[in-house]
């Protein structure tokens, strides 16, 4: 009810005993959006799964109370982690799991607390900051590959286009494995892809990656998508897919199911060798593209990245003799 006119408005709330709580109370078609967005993307929502559960068999192992958890059962079990032991960056993951079912219950948090930040800080000097990378491969490696292939089969027209496609798009796993033929359009000389989601994108809004002609037609992804394309012979689904086994002397075909992650990757392995992974080609492209001059707003335009920390991050530019600067001094 309003005040008298000169006096502020007087606005009743009504505390909830959780966000879980809440999202229920909320209509059908307010309430999905309520509980989306207190996820993030479906590899993440995963591993926070498996992480919660981690959390919970410790708990329940050493008689400790999991919700809410206070400062000494959160630092307790960070440091059973780094024990394990856990890189630092999946330690942080895990107790970003259990912040957000915190938040979901309405339970108050001790993620946050100096107990657990200090136990961290400690876990960061022992076990260091340093996180094992995807090692990036070199041009010459990717076209080695690719001239392997058997480009009569269905399998390596899709993995050609696979190899391509993920290097010269930058791709995430989860974005390679998620892309729909509809979501792909010819616009001023190049092949752009339209993104709805992904790691860094959270909101839905569509983000554009786009690859470009090659020189040689053996490189190039648009006609490695193209004459991928034509094996699918549809114009919607899934674009990358799992083979479906042919008859004795006969090569497999495609099938239905969208490929998985692990999959994905080991087509890469298979084809670059076992130490590179799906998301080598993604730090290959970011390698590359430094050694090649490009700009990082140039490359952030391709990788979404949000800043040149990550760039920073992804070059594998350790090799002290290959890449340094002392090389170029003129003298």
């Amino acid at each position: 009810m309003k005040e008298q006119k000169g006096k502020r408005e007087q606005v009743a709330v009504v505390p909830a005993s959780s966000l879980a709580e809440m999202g229920e109370a909320l209509a059908a078609h307010v309430g999905r959006y309520f509980v989306e967005g207190l996820h993030g993307a479906d590899n993440t929502r995963l591993a926070y799964s498996a992480d919660l559960k981690s959390f919970e068999a410790y708990c329940e192992a050493n008689a400790l109370t999991p919700y809410p958890a206070d400062g000494a059962t959160l630092a307790a079990y960070i440091a059973h982690l780094a024990d394990l032991p856990r890189k630092l960056a999946t330690i942080r993951r895990h107790l970003s799991a259990i912040q957000k079912k915190h938040e979901l219950h309405g339970y108050p948090s001790a993620v946050g607390s100096k107990p657990v930040e200090t136990v961290l800080r400690g876990i960061g000097r022992v076990v260091g900051k340093k996180q094992k990378q995807a090692p990036a491969f070199t041009i010459e490696a990717l076209k080695q590959a690719i001239r392997g292939l058997d480009l009569t089969t269905p399998v390596g027209l899709r993995d050609r286009a696979i190899l391509l496609l993920g290097f010269a798009g930058a791709f995430r796993r989860s974005e390679l494995v998620a892309l729909n033929i509809e979501a792909l359009e010819y616009k001023d000389g190049a092949l752009v892809m339209h993104l709805d989601k992904s790691k860094t994108n959270q909101q839905g809004e569509t983000e554009d990656k786009a690859v470009f002609y090659a020189p040689s037609p053996l490189f190039c992804p648009i006609r490695a998508y193209e004459e991928w394309l034509a094996v699918l012979g549809r114009t919607s689904g899934p674009l990358f897919v799992s083979m479906v086994r042919g008859k004795p002397g006969q090569p497999g075909r495609p099938g239905t199911r969208r490929l998985t992650d692990g999959r994905l990757n080991t087509v890469v392995k298979t084809h670059l060798g076992d130490k590179y992974s799906a998301h080598s080609l993604r730090a290959s492209f970011i390698t590359i593209a430094v050694l090649n001059g490009q700009s990082n707003n140039f490359i952030k335009n391709q990788t979404k990245q949000k800043t040149d920390e990550m760039i920073s991050r992804y070059t594998r530019l350790t090799d002290v003799i290959t890449y340094n600067a002392a090389q170029a001094l003129g003298l």
